[in-house]
């Protein structure tokens, strides 16, 4: 699983490229690859409309919906199993009403 940052991390690291800092030196200096900060850099450009992509917000919301369709994926294989074996309980023609 990928390390995560800190945002406040990840902006002070863009703004030592920012003065003049190559990626290179800035990620040895601090000890993370420097293909990561390169992704830093253009999701930065992309949230500030330099570069065409989707947005971090973007991407919060569709990581959101997701998540929200995997759990309502998951809750209706449930209700459906629990039918079957409700159905397999309850006989179609028996009904609730005890016969006379």
């Amino acid at each position: 699983m990928p390390r995560s940052y800190p945002p406040e991390f990840r902006r002070k690291v863009l703004d030592l490229i920012d003065v003049r800092r190559t990626v290179k030196q800035v990620a040895a200096d601090l000890g993370i690859s420097d293909q990561t900060v390169y992704v830093w850099r253009r999701q930065h450009l992309i949230d500030a409309g330099l570069l065409p992509g989707k947005t971090s917000t973007e991407n919060e919301e569709l990581a959101a919906a997701r998540r929200r369709i995997a759990e309502l994926e998951t809750e209706l294989a449930i209700h459906r199993r629990a039918a079957e074996l409700l159905g397999k309980a309850v006989s179609p023609k028996g009904g609730s009403r005890p016969s006379p």
